[in-house]
């Protein structure tokens, strides 16, 4: 008998169709017996089935499996182009941004499931030096205070922001810190210059908290009439020094290897909330943070008065009276605290950057940032709305 069998795997579909056609069109032996033939018809058959099934295995493995002589490298990058386009958008922010920031990347990639959101939190300086100074890539830069965005980004990096949120310090504690049932708004200065209390702030040189903390415990002087709270507290303990000159003080960082924190009073850190743990095992006992903070992390805390907490315009020109130089010589003028946010020149996804931003604008983004103790500035703003992308400056 004189057989024919065909096979077809159709990989643009994803599936293997197999087409088997047996023609038995004559016998080429007629003096063999039909039980003989029945049985090579049999055998034939079977072997034909068999055949088939282990071409279309093949055909699912090549489906399923790159050819050996395709580079994987352009696969990736057809996952990564086309309708079914994937991207990342990368976000350098504030680490006290870091819950809010979490909690809108979620939200993001179930709006965009083809997009990865990948966050660095850092001091925001340290934020924005890895662009001005390491030459990295981010499609969204978001600080905890908006002005080091004019001061070391414009215009060599971008030409715009926005003020999207404020926050204030506080002075974080647990109920097993020490003396926290005697902790409050009139006496926490003296509570941590107890000889046997532990504090903590961030490095002034990384991070705005830091630098902050070290303008409220200057502010304190006045405020409580004692001279001697910023030399009791960190002049004593680090290699921070403070002058004064025609009213105006100003906190002069040493290179951060220089500061030398007396570790058994304090413990500091390049970001604030890396203390956040050391409060929670009891290494230290108290520490300054932002209010947004210690309300996410659950902390129990002394709210300042607002004359020295850097929370209210109201008092912005008693803010400006204490300033700090970091170790590159940069000046940090005391101001509200505001956060800032914007798109560098250098983006790799900038259309997306600003769908982030515009959901972080959103009623749905000023929501999650209610919730966790940072209140939002509703609208957002600038100072030259003209540079902001229109898609935004619709939103101001």
């Amino acid at each position: 008998m004189v057989s024919k069998f065909a096979l077809k795997c159709t990989k643009n579909t994803g599936r293997a169709k197999i087409k088997i056609t047996i023609f038995n069109n004559h016998y080429v032996y007629p003096n063999i017996t039909m039980t003989i033939k029945n049985h090579i018809f049999l055998i034939l058959t079977i072997s034909l089935l068999l055949t088939a099934i282990f071409l279309v295995t093949g055909c699912i493995d090549n489906k399923m499996t790159p050819d050996s002589d395709v580079d994987s490298h352009d696969i990736t990058a057809n996952q990564t182009t086309g309708s079914g386009e994937e991207a990342v958008l990368k976000i350098f922010h504030a680490g006290s941004l870091s819950i809010p920031m979490a909690e809108l990347e979620e939200k993001f990639e179930t709006l965009h499931p083809n997009v990865d959101v990948q966050r660095e939190p850092a001091g925001s300086r340290a934020c924005i030096k890895k662009i001005t100074e390491l030459d990295k890539q981010t499609d969204i830069l978001a600080s905890a205070d908006y002005t080091l965005i004019p001061t070391m980004m414009m215009p060599e990096y971008t030409n715009w922001y926005l003020a999207f949120a404020k926050n204030q310090i506080v002075i974080a504690y647990t109920d097993d810190s020490k003396y926290s049932s005697e902790v409050g708004p009139d006496n926490w200065y003296d509570i941590l210059r107890r000889p046997d209390v532990t504090f903590g702030f961030s490095n002034p040189n990384d991070d705005p908290c830091g630098y902050r903390s070290v303008m409220v415990t200057q502010l304190s002087e006045a405020y409580y009439n004692d001279e001697s709270i910023f030399d009791d507290l960190m002049g004593d303990n680090t290699a921070i020094e403070m002058t004064l000159d025609n009213g105006t003080y100003t906190a002069v960082m040493p290179a951060s290897e220089y500061i030398e924190p007396n570790t058994k009073k304090i413990m500091m850190r390049s970001m604030e909330v890396e203390l956040s743990s050391a409060l929670e095992t009891g290494e230290i006992d108290y520490f300054y943070i932002y209010r947004s903070v210690a309300v996410q992390h659950g902390f129990r805390f002394v709210e300042l008065p607002p004359q020295i907490d850097l929370s209210s315009v109201d008092y912005e020109d008693d803010y400006n009276t204490v300033r700090l130089k970091t170790a590159n010589g940069n000046i940090v003028v005391g101001t509200p605290i505001v956060y800032g946010i914007t798109i560098p020149d250098n983006a790799m996804q900038p259309e997306l950057g600003v769908e982030f931003i515009k959901l972080l604008l959103s009623v749905d983004g000023q929501n999650v940032f209610i919730e966790n103790g940072q209140p939002p500035i509703v609208p957002a703003v600038t100072k030259d709305a003209g540079n902001v992308p229109a898609e935004l400056r619709a939103l101001l």
